[in-house]
């Protein structure tokens, strides 16, 4: 896929260094894998018009900031027909933060964050139930993250 796109060994060293620490600036990247700032600005910004770099985010620790639960919820569509219209309206849904279409027991598995387990409860009960489409859930409560982590794209 790589070769289709016109992206070379540079380009994912940049990916890779970027995805560790986004805060780097170009300069210091540059400095870092032997180039100039500029080389890097532009190279970021081709990697941004082919949508293979979607911006940046910033790791918060939401359990400080008040959000005690995730969890994720396996859920079964009625028929698998109906993914497109039942994803358009779990987007709506802000406690949603992924959602993936899968093989296997689910049609769809997605991660949930919620305050607290009354705001689980209520989007539940109150608004993933009533989704036309949705047949049954099946939910599941993170008691800890163990870890997260980036995959290495420089072979």
């Amino acid at each position: 896929m790589s070769h289709n796109l016109n992206i070379d060994k540079l380009d994912l060293q940049i990916i890779s260094e970027m995805m560790s620490n986004a805060e780097i600036s170009y300069a210091d990247l540059g400095k870092k894998l032997f180039v100039s700032g500029g080389t890097i600005h532009v190279r970021m910004k081709k990697l941004q018009e082919l949508r293979i770099v979607k911006g940046t985010r910033l790791h918060v620790d939401l359990k400080m900031i008040g959000y005690d639960v995730i969890a994720f919820i396996g859920i079964f569509l009625e028929k698998s027909s109906m993914y497109d219209t039942v994803a358009k309206e779990l987007r709506k849904m802000p406690e949603i933060v992924r959602l993936n279409y899968t093989t296997g027991g689910w049609s769809m598995f997605a991660e949930i964050i919620c305050k607290d387990i009354s705001s689980l409860r209520r989007v539940l009960h109150d608004e993933l139930q009533k989704i036309k489409g949705i047949e049954r859930t099946e939910t599941f409560i993170s008691l800890e993250e163990s870890f997260t982590r980036t995959i290495n794209v420089v072979e």
